[in-house]
């Protein structure tokens, strides 16, 4: 028998992650400049990161020799939120406080509800901790929180939920998510990604964090890869009771967060210009495409996050015509959505690049 067959049968039922196309290879692939090509594929701020961030990694590029400590970060972290320092967990990026999670309380003979159109990270997370996923019917490309909690069975043990979805942009309320939880079993740990939290409109927004105190089997994970431009550092945090803050660093890997990703991110939480900066430059770009595909006569779903889902019919002939043209958006037909792109919501002109290169490729 070949040393293949030899590995985990839920190992080999995955399907690989696949990130937004890189700029250099559609660069090759296509013979167009580097400085040619837009890309609004994976979500990124297209306002790079807070100065005050810049000047800490550049200052922090010295002591790279040494190990990380991340108690500083953790401190900063506890200030804003008001949590303590024993109820935070750092990772490398929001994605490992997701699999974390389910390394933590996923196995075989569990399994794990999430939304149909929802991260592909969560059926990720949860098979390769050899778990089963169900998959819960969506309502209007978002969650639909009763049939998720009709999908719940005995041997459930997460609940993964994205506010706002990723790639879809829709949002839940307060009062949905609060009398979701009300009802969740005890037993079952409920992650709320909130990846894109910080670009909810104001009126929207809410703190969910008061809800730890309620329900201990909650946990919520943030990043700085969003609107805080550090995507390429790697740094999410999680946060959690204590006793499941505990256990979820028990297996943390050591050191999973980079000398330069920590300076970045305490400079960034106190860089409130900036965040605000990028939220209502992202509120203007979200007004233009969307006025935009108005005109086009294209179907969009209303989106609370940096980015907008587009039904373009035959997406990837689409797609196709776009990549040729150096502009890079995100198919979505992996998500089962076929007929849509997702456009990341980028400067005014790059979201003009995009426009203009959508309407060519309608024809």
């Amino acid at each position: 028998m070949a040393i293949y067959d030899q590995s985990l049968s839920n190992v080999r039922a995955i399907s690989p992650y696949l990130p937004g196309k890189p700029i250099t290879m559609l660069a090759r692939e296509m013979g167009i400049p580097v400085e040619n090509i837009v890309k609004l594929a994976s979500n990124e701020n297209p306002f790079g990161m807070s100065p005050k961030a810049r000047a800490a990694i550049e200052a922090a590029l010295g002591g790279l020799e040494r190990y990380p400590d991340d108690f500083e970060l953790k401190a900063a972290l506890a200030s804003r939120t008001g949590l303590g320092v024993d109820r935070i967990v750092l990772g490398n990026g929001s994605n490992d406080i997701l699999d974390i999670a389910a390394r933590v309380f996923l196995a075989h003979g569990r399994s794990a509800v999430f939304s149909r159109h929802a991260f592909a990270v969560y059926p990720l997370a949860t098979i390769t901790a050899g778990a089963e996923p169900i998959v819960a019917p969506a309502k209007d490309y978002g969650h639909d929180l009763e049939a998720m909690l009709a999908a719940i069975r005995p041997d459930t043990r997460v609940v993964w939920i994205a506010n706002p979805n990723n790639p879809t942009g829709t949002f839940l309320t307060r009062r949905e998510i609060g009398s979701f939880l009300a009802r969740v079993p005890a037993d079952v740990a409920v992650v709320l990604d909130e990846a894109y939290n910080d670009y909810i409109p104001s009126s929207d927004r809410f703190d969910s964090l008061e809800w730890l105190g309620d329900f201990p089997n909650l946990i919520v994970s943030r990043t700085f890869s969003k609107i805080y431009g550090m995507a390429g550092l790697r740094v999410g945090y999680g946060m959690a009771s204590p006793e499941i803050a505990d256990l979820m660093n028990r297996v943390r890997q050591p050191f999973n967060c980079n000398n330069l990703a920590l300076a970045g991110a305490i400079a960034a939480l106190d860089d409130a210009a900036f965040i605000e900066k990028s939220y209502t430059l992202n509120l203007a770009g979200k007004e233009q495409i969307e006025e935009a595909l108005k005109k086009l006569g294209l179907a969009c779903i209303p989106s609370y996050g940096n980015f907008v889902a587009l039904k373009v019919g035959d997406a990837k002939t689409v797609n196709e015509k776009l990549l040729k043209q150096g502009v890079i958006v995100r198919p979505v037909a992996g998500y089962g959505m076929p007929e849509w792109l997702r456009v990341t919501i980028g400067s005014e002109y790059e979201n003009k690049r995009f426009i203009d290169a959508l309407e060519k490729a309608l024809g």
